[in-house]
């Protein structure tokens, strides 16, 4: 399978547009455009009934207690884990594309609804499932914005942070029309539901940093 956007270059800079956050000058960081990148796929397996997406950053500090902490900075060794920003299943074979901004567009407090319509051709549709991406339990303490975070919500890495966050955009070829999961699941929990169903991947990488200095140095 191959997997492309026509939103960023494979190991190339996410723009804002495409991020929860941006950085600001005077604040550190404001809210982005948080739409969903376009993406793109094609040559499909033989005997995939289903696709599935994921984005995860890879880069993701395991212990956030100095995150966004003047005078303090997250180091390059610290240790990272993944963080799951988006995971979409059972994803008709009759769609090749999710257009920019067709799922997400601008930061929702308190989260996004959990159930989102993809059309198809010739007025066929499906309703895929989107699951809760890992901001629900960021924001779990903050009374302003804690809530169920599903579908997407873009790159915003700790503006102190030492390392270039990248963000794997992944899409599996399913044996099944349809994943064995409850209604309310987590990015984790979809991915290991997928055992044994694979029949192909695909990945795209991008990059993002709220570190000036860090931002500086990427190109689209």
């Amino acid at each position: 399978m191959r997997l492309w956007s026509n939103s960023f270059r494979d190991g190339g800079l996410i723009p804002d547009d495409y991020a929860f956050a941006r950085i600001d000058p005077l604040r550190h960081v404001a809210p982005a455009g948080n739409r969903n990148p376009h993406l793109a796929w094609d040559e499909t397996p033989p005997g995939a009934e289903s696709l599935a997406l994921f984005c995860i950053d890879v880069d993701a500090p395991r212990d956030t207690s100095n995150a966004n902490c003047p005078g303090l900075t997250l180091p390059m060794a610290l240790l990272r884990s993944d963080f799951y920003h988006w995971s979409v299943l059972d994803v008709p074979l009759f769609r090749s594309s999710i257009g920019a901004g067709e799922l997400s567009r601008e930061v929702t407090p308190r989260g996004k609804a959990q159930q989102q319509v993809l059309l198809g051709v010739d007025g066929n549709a499906r309703r895929l499932r989107q699951g809760l991406n890992d901001y629900t339990g960021r924001f779990a303490g903050d009374p302003d914005m804690a809530g169920d975070y599903y579908g997407y919500d873009g790159p915003a890495p700790p503006w102190n942070d030492e390392r270039i966050h990248h963000y794997i955009f992944r899409l599996y070829a399913l044996d099944a029309q349809r994943v064995t999961l409850p209604p309310r699941f987590t990015g984790a929990q979809a991915r290991a539901a997928l055992h044994g169903h694979i029949l192909d991947e695909a990945q795209l990488v991008g990059a993002y940093s709220l570190n000036p200095a860090l931002a500086a140095t990427l190109t689209r």
